[in-house]
């Protein structure tokens, strides 16, 4: 069903197939240009995004104040490295300090380095404040989770795709099911060598799977009975994604919405990365208190780029526009009118089984195999009524498009998504 692109569109695919390693498996369209919810193709055509490159570009395509901060700061300074002081750095870690109410933060650049960092707080953290043997910390994790592809992350993930020929592995991580507090609860009391546990608060790469209710917080009860550093993984569900600031906690940021009603679940170390730049430059962070992020002394890690001044600007920014623009109070309010459409759809459907997420971060289960191509030929006739979305693990279609979407945008693309499954009734 993969029909050939046009000339000038086939062209820049060719040249990524014949001088890029083939490390992705890109849905057949040509992007040149982005604004707010929409992109649009080398041959002009309009699309909406319905990925936001997985969740990095929150607050929309090229967002002007995102775009001039990085504009103006790239004008000035761009890098000094962590050898010398800048006049950017101090001022962006007092700002994410108090903005996610952490003590400290150490700051890098993309995702899978933040969750890399988080796992060397936590090993040093065991050794040297919670008296576990050097080299025996373990790291309780999450089946089906998706943290990253270096290689110490795959050595605790179960995707085959990513593991395969790449050992040996890294050791010291123990995997328990997730959202089940049972397991965590007997591999803790079995383990007095666990150091951590890390969770993503919603699975986004397996499908968008939320956790039982309540599962987090008795989590966190769990880790704090045993002494256990809480590591939250929200590169994908943070920053207003799914109707809160964070998927994993009460707080929304926004100053037109009381979130007091729902408990805080505050992990002890954050990982963030994706939208806290909105999209337009690599920015990841790790956030924890005083007495966990002590432990990193100077030669103990680092990063070259990690904090540069644009960086700095970009995802001040960008935080600014997620708080102005309230945008988790947009993300909860359309995610669920999307959850209802959908649902109305589904009643009636033998394509689709169900639909769920949170916020505007949901996915649709295809009533077919993993094996099968059915989701992959959906994304495609999705793509040509102009509309963008991926599958990820066989039958399963991930939306979750940009958060300064409006009403009347996400009726006109849940239009479109109905109109394009009944195509395959």
């Amino acid at each position: 069903m993969q029909e050939r692109q046009s000339s000038n569109a086939q062209s820049y695919i060719d040249l990524e197939d014949r001088y890029g390693a083939h490390n992705y498996h890109p849905l057949p369209v040509v992007l040149e240009k982005g604004e707010g919810v929409y992109v649009w193709d080398v041959d002009g055509k309009k699309y909406y995004d319905f990925l936001s490159a997985y969740s990095a570009v929150n607050q929309g395509h090229c967002h002007p104040r995102i775009i001039k901060a990085l504009t103006d700061q790239s004008q000035q300074l761009t890098l000094t490295s962590r050898a010398f002081y800048n006049n950017v750095l101090g001022t962006y870690e007092k700002y994410m300090s108090e903005y996610f109410k952490f003590d400290m933060i150490l700051p890098m650049n993309t995702g899978a380095e933040a969750v890399e960092t988080a796992v060397k707080i936590a090993r040093r953290w065991a050794y040297e404040k919670k008296g576990i043997l050097e080299n025996q910390a373990q790291i309780v994790v999450c089946k089906n989770n998706f943290h990253g592809r270096t290689t110490t992350v795959i050595s605790f993930s179960n995707d085959e795709g990513a593991r395969k020929n790449f050992g040996p592995f890294t050791a010291g991580f123990i995997q328990v099911p997730y959202s089940d507090e049972v397991a965590l609860e007997e591999v803790f009391k079995a383990n007095p060598n666990v150091a951590a546990f890390l969770v993503e608060p919603i699975q986004g790469e397996a499908g968008v799977y939320v956790p039982a209710e309540g599962f987090l917080a008795k989590a966190r009860a769990l880790c704090d009975a045993h002494n256990v550093l809480m590591i939250c993984d929200e590169i994908q569900t943070g920053i207003a994604r799914t109707g809160k600031l964070l998927a994993s906690c009460g707080n929304c940021s926004c100053p037109n919405r009381d979130c007091s009603d729902t408990p805080e679940v505050k992990p002890d170390i954050l990982i963030l990365g994706k939208a806290i730049s909105g999209g337009a430059y690599p920015v990841s962070a790790v956030l924890a208190n005083k007495p966990i992020m002590e432990v990193i002394t100077p030669g103990s890690h680092g990063s070259t780029f990690g904090g540069n001044p644009v960086a700095a600007k970009v995802a001040m920014a960008a935080l600014d526009v997620v708080k102005d623009e309230c945008l988790a109070e947009n993300a909860n309010k359309l995610g669920n009118l999307f959850r209802a459409l959908m649902q109305e759809y589904i009643e009636g459907s033998e394509v689709v089984r169900l639909v769920r997420g949170k916020g505007l971060l949901n996915a649709i289960v295809i009533n077919d195999s993993e094996e099968s191509d059915t989701a992959w030929n959906i994304c495609l006739r999705l793509r040509d009524h102009g509309l963008l979305a991926k599958p990820t693990h066989g039958n399963i279609i991930r939306f979750a498009p940009p958060l300064v979407m409006n009403e009347i945008q996400l009726r006109e693309c849940v239009d479109i998504i109905v109109k394009t499954l009944k195509e395959f009734e």
